[in-house]
């Protein structure tokens, strides 16, 4: 088929879901698109996003050589839109956002939990949230890592 595109040569979105889209799906926003090649986008989104990125995200981004413009807390409808962007992969951090992707997007062609701690978590001391956030960046690089080697 001439002048026509093939899957393989079309850029596929790629769509990183929890509850709050603070943290975790950010990261994984930022890392997939400094290192993809052109045919993979990320976009990140939250099924009750908080509406502000945790700054120790943006914070360990930034310590990683991670971009963070543009970065924004945002709700999964957006993506649900009619002329809205078409999801390609979804990829959830939590059951609770896993199970709410199956309800959104029925048969979708891949959806994958990835499960991997929310840094998040109450902790006591700044040294604790801060080791925190910096174990969900390389266990949520060594994820998007695998993806972009595919």
């Amino acid at each position: 088929m001439s002048g026509s595109i093939r899957y393989s040569d079309r850029v596929h979105n790629v769509l990183f879901l929890s509850v709050k889209n603070t943290a975790r799906t950010l990261m994984a926003e930022s890392i997939l698109n400094k290192g993809s090649t052109g045919s993979l986008k990320a976009y990140s989104a939250g099924t009750d996003p908080a509406g502000q990125v945790d700054p120790l995200t943006l914070t360990t981004l930034r310590n990683h050589g991670c971009p963070v413009d543009g970065l924004s807390s945002k709700n999964v409808n957006f993506f649900n839109d009619n002329d809205a962007i078409e999801i390609d992969m979804i990829f959830t951090f939590c059951d609770r956002s896993h199970g709410q992707a199956i309800a959104l997007w029925p048969g979708h062609s891949y959806t994958a939990l990835w499960s991997i701690p929310d840094p998040m978590i109450d902790m006591s001391s700044i040294g604790l949230k801060e080791a925190a956030f910096t174990a969900a960046y390389y266990a949520v690089k060594d994820r998007v890592g695998a993806l972009l080697a595919l």
